[in-house]
């Protein structure tokens, strides 16, 4: 029965009238000008309809034949939605981690930065007072 199957796939496939569909460069608007050009409409959608048909029934006992493998690969899926939804649960928690110890570093930082510049302004300012200290005793 699996030959036979195969077979009238195969001879699904190779027919003409579905061939057009499986090139690369295939073009709905240049396929349809053809089949309007060539008025055999009519019998055009029969064959596709009937190779829809026999396309639903592969493909129905095709997942009928592989329906453990595709539990398996459903499951699959779910754990590893199960692993990703952790997984970002742990990279939310690691970037709250790191804007908290980015705080405990920045806020620190900016107020010895605000202390060099109040520093480096107060020298700059007794500076200037010694030198009119300077002055002030040079001319008394």
């Amino acid at each position: 029965m699996e030959d036979g199957k195969e077979v009238s796939t195969n001879s699904l496939l190779k027919d003409e009238c579905y061939s057009d569909f499986l090139e690369e460069d295939f073009d709905v608007k240049t396929y349809t000008a053809q089949a309007i050009h060539h008025a055999v409409i009519a019998e055009q959608l029969a064959k596709l309809a009937q190779g829809i048909s026999q396309l639903d029934k592969e493909l129905h006992s095709q997942v009928v034949a592989r329906h453990e493998d595709l539990l398996a690969q459903a499951t699959g899926i779910e754990s590893l939605e199960g692993v990703l939804q952790m997984m970002q649960t742990r990279i939310s928690a690691l970037q709250a981690a790191v804007e908290r110890m980015r705080t405990k570093i920045v806020d620190p930082y900016n107020k010895i930065v605000g202390r060099i510049t109040q520093l480096a302004r107060l020298q700059v300012s007794l500076n200037i007072i010694y030198v009119i200290v300077n002055y002030v005793l040079q001319c008394c």
